[in-house]
């Protein structure tokens, strides 16, 4: 009796631990919402993977000049994938974010610097419990400049030997991307109850907070 009481903590732990379809069913009772209803076409736009989105997302919207961020899909052939396709690792998507900031208060590079201060780069495949090339580690450019700032910060890294393992990031040329459906959007906002979001997605936010105390938002901490 006692090894079936283990055993099912165990499923259960691992039920609420992994950002895949497995919590889809609580994700669909929550309420459909429209992306965004904001005017943000004088903001500038930044594409990043680092895992699952929910946490993505949570960690680039506390950061001061970042005015929205959303949940989405990138880096795959394929048109207007879904997040159960996504999920289960059945497109070559990875789960992304778009981030529009302000570069009269964030720069590009300092949106790089948040970046790889908020995940594990030389996870292959995987971040955390979520493992799979849909959660692989990409950092996307939309021109040269951009490229140049991705590959300069990656190279001081190694310069540093901030990691004993090499860098798994990917530095891909922005092609498209999928924002994921509504319920997606401020997903560690709106459920805060969520098996994941307490155990995984919560600590690593305050993780980056607690390394970059400078960079957040009035109230983020």
């Amino acid at each position: 009796m006692k090894i079936i009481k283990i055993t099912a903590s165990l499923f259960f732990a691992l039920l609420t631990t992994s950002c895949n379809s497995k919590n889809k069913q609580t994700a669909e009772n929550t309420s459909e919402k429209a992306t965004t209803q904001q005017d943000l076409s004088n903001y500038e736009t930044a594409y990043f993977a680092s895992g699952c989105f929910w946490c993505v997302e949570a960690v680039f919207e506390s950061v001061k000049g970042v005015q929205e961020v959303i949940s989405g899909y990138a880096g795959g052939k394929e048109k207007n994938p879904t997040y159960e396709q996504v999920s289960y690792g059945r497109t070559t998507h990875a789960e992304a974010v778009k981030v529009y900031y302000d570069p009269k208060v964030i720069s590009f590079e300092t949106l790089v610097k948040v970046y790889f201060g908020s995940h594990d780069p030389t996870t292959v495949n995987g971040q955390g419990p979520d493992m799979g090339k849909q959660y692989r580690s990409i950092a996307f450019y939309k021109n040269d400049t951009e490229k140049k700032i991705i590959e300069n910060y990656m190279a001081k890294l190694k310069a540093d030997k901030v990691y004993s393992k090499p860098l798994a990031t990917e530095v891909t040329q922005y092609s498209i991307f999928y924002d994921a459906e509504g319920y997606h959007q401020d997903y560690e906002k709106n459920n805060p109850n969520n098996g994941y979001i307490r155990n995984v997605s919560v600590p690593r936010l305050k993780r980056f907070q607690s390394k970059y105390p400078e960079l957040l938002k009035e109230g983020s901490h």
